[in-house]
Parts: structure tokens; C-alpha cells; sequence
């Protein structure tokens, strides 16, 4: 997986301008759920790879599959699917874990495909419609039109904005890991 998106970071996707635009242009990297297409900060992203079974934690939210043991950090992984209310994710070796810095933590997101690569002008990004959601329940940051097809970027501080869950499960993991052994 790692290799692909290695040949494909140099390509930005349909409609969007190649990476050696203006210094303000973002790149994103996007991804599927369903049929229907994300995108979230390429500088957020450490690694992708495929889909690997998880330790369970015990009285975890429903997004959050388990934890994996990646070269020695416990990282949460959660199914972006069941986060955004669309059900568990039937997971297969099909799938892909993007694993993100959301902040001081190491996360990983279990999606359907990663797509594309790419670069956006911030004057390109359109608002989300007010949907009348508290403030913990927004999970997106904007909305970008490409050619035929729209990106939703996912705001990493919206899906992780309760903290104290994320960070419960993980110490409850690295204990568990310590115990094993």
C-alpha cells in the first residue's frame, strides 16, 4: 500500500492544480467510503496499510474497532463508517487503515480504498451547509467540487474531539500490551 500511494504523491487529482502551485495550496489525500469520497490533510498522514485484525477494548464506542501494536505504539483504530453512522464496516483484506497524527496521538481511520492525492486552493473549499449540529457532531471541515465528483474533508479535531475516550482506550491498551509481556 505504502508503494502506491509512493508512485501516486507526485500526481494531484482531476481538476486540482499540481503540487507545485502556490505555497498556500493544501493537498489532501482521499479515500472512499461507500461510494462517496473524503479527503483529510496529507501532513496528518504517517502511513497507510491494509487492514490487519484488532485487540478489542472492552466497553469501547462502536467506531472504535480495537487497538494494533504498530513497531511498538498502541494505535487506536476507528471504522470511519460506523463513526459517520453508516453501519460496522465488514472488514477485509480489501480495506485500508490510513494512521494519522491527530494531535499528540497516533490514530488509525479504517476506510474502503484510498483514491487520489490532491492539491486544493483554500479559495476552492466550500463551507459545510449548516445542519444544525452540536458542535461535537461535526465531523467535516469543507467541501471541494472536482470536474464530476465532490471531496468531503473530514475534520480530524471533530472526529476526535472527545478525547478522553481515545486516550482511555489507549492506556487501557499499552497496559494490557505490558502485561502480555
Amino acid at each position: 500500500m505504502q508503494s502506491a500511494l509512493s508512485q501516486s504523491s507526485a500526481v494531484a487529482g482531476p481538476g486540482a492544480r499540481a503540487a507545485g502551485g502556490t505555497e498556500q495550496t493544501a493537498q489532501f489525500i482521499t479515500f472512499t467510503i461507500g461510494a462517496e469520497e473524503y479527503g483529510i490533510d496529507i501532513m496528518v498522514v504517517r502511513e497507510i496499510k491494509g487492514w490487519a485484525e484488532t485487540t478489542p477494548i472492552p466497553k469501547a464506542p462502536q467506531h472504535m474497532r480495537g487497538v494494533i501494536n504498530l513497531r511498538g505504539v498502541i494505535v487506536p483504530i476507528f471504522d470511519l463508517r460506523a463513526r459517520f453512522g453508516m453501519g460496522l464496516t465488514e472488514a477485509s483484506r480489501m480495506h485500508v487503515v490510513i494512521i494519522v497524527d491527530a494531535g499528540a496521538r497516533t490514530v488509525g481511520l479504517l476506510v474502503d480504498t484510498v483514491s487520489d492525492i490532491i492539491a486544493v486552493e483554500p479559495a476552492a473549499v466550500r463551507p459545510v451547509p449548516d445542519l444544525d449540529l452540536a458542535a461535537e457532531d461535526n465531523l467535516l471541515q469543507g467541501l471541494v467540487p472536482l470536474d464530476d465528483r465532490m471531496v468531503t474533508l473530514v475534520s480530524l479535531d471533530g472526529l476526535f474531539r472527545n478525547t478522553a475516550a481515545v486516550e482511555a482506550a489507549t492506556a487501557a491498551a499499552a497496559a494490557t500490551a505490558s502485561l502480555a509481556a
